[in-house]
């Protein structure tokens, strides 16, 4: 039986990153899927995949689909709306004790967009 893994993905849906390796470096995009047991995220307009389909009842047309298809975590960065550099994610603790992110190069806190 093979156990998975559930990784801690700083990221969330809504929030704006940078590719930083691959086919797509230098692009950006938002992410709209974030799947922590594949440790991957799902970016918009980014990693896109042409599939050939028959038509059906969900593509009555058929012909070729383009799907946005998941990319490993690792290879994206948050993008800083000020300087629009990618950035690491850091966490802090208040003293209510809720936990808040902040970007690392300049420390401001991060605005959940969605």
């Amino acid at each position: 039986m093979k156990t998975t893994t559930i990784f801690r993905i700083r990221l969330k849906k809504g929030d704006v990153v940078m590719v930083r390796a691959g086919k797509d470096k230098g692009r950006t995009g938002k992410v709209l899927a974030v799947h922590p047991d594949l440790n991957k995220v799902t970016v918009e307009g980014i990693n896109i995949a042409k599939r050939h389909r028959k038509p059906s009842t969900k593509y009555p047309q058929g012909g070729i689909i383009e799907l946005t298809q998941p990319i490993w975590v690792s290879k994206v960065s948050i993008v800083e709306p000020v300087s629009k550099k990618p950035s690491r994610i850091r966490y802090e603790l208040k003293a209510d004790g809720t936990k808040v992110r902040h970007y690392a190069t300049s420390g401001k806190e991060i605005k959940n967009a969605k």
